[in-house]
């Protein structure tokens, strides 16, 4: 398998490059849409789903309010595709670089580098994800679900394979915590360079791991 798909924000490591996008941005109409995404992006992250009108997408994306609806039905389809696109993104890239790793240390790494670049590149939309699914409405949030449940998995089939003796509930809920670990911090102010703040989420990311993999207190109380 080739290694060379794995992202380079370890220090001394070629950075790899993200798969493309299929469908996503292409003509005038789409890069519209892109336009009007990234610019609701921001202002979800900084004032809250709730605290944003579509008047204020519109300004934002240098566009009258009412023209968004020449692009989307309303706020919450705007919300809708923005977490969905996030969703599909993280899966398909991440599933990439994993099946293309040499092993499962090395499929490790590039879905920790993976995550890493894209919640460091893209700080207003992992920001997003974490707080805004619940104003998602259905169908669209259960699609996200879907998609977020197979994304964990990819990870705990991973390190499943390297500690084998955790259990996937153990994995799964390390997982978890290790997202929050990582999402939470592309909005904290650092003094750190990109590289250096990437290079240390990727070494606590792995430690907490290694904390999952050791045996539980009660495995370990009943020896």
């Amino acid at each position: 398998m080739d290694t060379s798909s794995e992202s380079a924000l370890r220090p001394g490591a070629p950075q790899a490059r993200e798969a493309p996008r299929a469908g996503r941005g292409r003509g005038p109409r789409g890069a519209r849409r892109e336009e009007i995404l990234a610019a609701a992006a921001a202002l979800f992250a900084r004032r809250g789903f709730h605290g944003v009108t579509i008047d204020d997408i519109g300004a934002a994306a240098g566009m009258s309010g009412p023209g968004i609806y020449r692009h989307f039905p309303g706020k919450d389809a705007v919300l809708a595709e923005m977490l969905v696109g996030i969703s599909e993104r993280l899966l398909a890239e991440g599933s990439r670089r994993a099946e293309a790793a040499a092993d499962a240390g090395a499929a490790l790494d590039a879905l920790l580098d993976w995550h890493v670049s894209f919640a460091l590149s893209q700080p207003d939309l992992i920001t997003v994800q974490e707080r805004e699914l619940a104003n998602v409405p259905e169908p669209a949030r259960r699609k996200i679900r879907r998609l977020q449940r197979l994304y964990v998995e990819e990870w705990v089939t991973v390190t499943s394979e390297l500690s084998p003796l955790a259990s996937p509930t153990r994995l799964r809920t390390a997982m978890h915590a290790i997202f929050g670990l990582l999402n939470s911090t592309p909005h904290s102010a650092s003094e750190l360079p990109r590289e250096d703040v990437a290079a240390l989420l990727h070494a606590m990311a792995r430690a907490a791991l290694a904390a999952a993999s050791a045996p539980p207190p009660s495995a370990a109380g009943s020896v």
